[in-house]
C-alpha cells in the first residue's frame, strides 16, 4: 500500500496560517475607525451650524428687504401726495396772483376816476334804499331806459356810480310834464352792503311860445327829481327814505 507525502499537507498548513496572520494584520484600526467617525460627525456639526446661520442671516435679509419694501412704497405715496399738493397750491397761488393783478388794475383805474367822481349833487332830491349798489343800478337803467333817456356818460367802481342823461326833447311819457325838458344827474353812493343812497338833480326848462326855453322854478325842479325816486324806488320794490 502507497503512503501520501506528509510534506505538502504541512505546506498547505503553513500558507493557510500565514494568510490569516497577514489578513489579521491589515485590518482596519478600531481607533482610528472611532476618531474618524468622531472627526466627520464635528465636520457635519459645523456645516449644519453654518446652514443654520445662513438661513437665519437669509430670513433675516428677506425680512429687511421687505420693510426697505415698504418704506419705498410709502416714500413714493408721500411724494406723489406733495407733488399733488405743489400743483394745487401752485394753480392757486396763480389764481390768486390773476386776482391781485385785476384789483391792482381795478384800483388804478378807480383812482384814475376819482377826479370824476366829484360830481355838484347838492340841492337835489335822496333818498336811502335798502338794496345792493348794483340793484339799484340795474333799476335806474331800467327807468331811465323806459322813459326814453339816452345815458349820456356813467362811471362805476365799488361803492359809488354816476349817470348824466342826454336832455330830453321828446313828447313827455311818465316822469316829465308837458311842456317842459330836462336831464338828469344821478349819483348813487353804498352806504353799506346793502343799503345804498339815491341823488338825483335835475335840470328842468320850461319850452315857451316859439320854443323859447323859460327856467323852472325850484318846486316844479324838486317834483321831478321826485318823480324819478319814486320810479326807481317802485322798480326796486322797496320804499324809500328821503333824507
Amino acid at each position: 500500500m502507497r503512503k501520501d507525502n506528509p510534506l505538502p499537507r504541512m505546506s498547505c498548513f503553513v500558507l493557510v496560517t500565514s494568510l490569516l496572520s497577514l489578513s489579521a494584520g491589515c485590518g482596519p484600526d478600531p481607533q482610528k475607525l472611532k476618531e474618524e467617525n468622531d472627526r466627520l460627525r464635528e465636520e457635519a456639526a459645523k456645516q449644519e451650524a453654518t446652514i443654520a446661520s445662513l438661513q437665519e442671516g437669509t430670513k433675516f435679509a428677506q425680512q429687511q428687504v421687505y420693510i426697505l419694501t415698504g418704506d419705498l412704497r410709502e416714500a413714493k405715496k408721500k411724494t406723489e401726495q406733495l407733488e399733488t399738493e405743489r400743483q394745487r397750491l401752485g394753480a392757486a397761488l396763480e389764481v390768486q396772483l390773476g386776482e391781485n393783478k385785476r384789483l391792482t388794475k381795478e384800483n388804478q383805474t378807480v383812482k384814475q376816476a376819482a377826479p370824476l367822481f366829484q360830481v355838484d349833487d347838492k340841492g337835489g332830491q335822496a333818498e336811502e334804499v335798502a338794496q345792493t349798489l348794483s340793484h339799484t343800478c340795474k333799476a335806474v337803467e331800467d327807468v331811465l331806459s323806459r322813459n326814453g333817456y339816452a345815458v349820456r356818460t356813467s362811471l362805476k367802481a365799488d361803492k359809488r356810480a354816476v349817470y348824466v342823461t342826454e336832455r330830453k326833447n321828446l313828447a313827455p311819457a311818465s316822469l316829465e310834464l308837458s311842456g317842459f325838458r330836462n336831464q338828469y344827474l344821478l349819483s348813487l353812493l353804498a352806504l353799506s352792503p346793502h343799503n345804498t343812497r339815491i341823488v338825483v338833480k335835475a335840470e328842468f326848462e320850461k319850452v315857451g311860445q316859439g320854443g323859447r326855453l323859460l327856467p323852472a322854478g325850484p318846486d316844479e325842479t324838486a317834483e321831478i327829481e321826485r318823480r324819478l325816486l319814486s320810479e326807481v324806488t317802485r322798480v326796486l320794490g322797496a320804499p324809500g327814505r328821503v333824507s
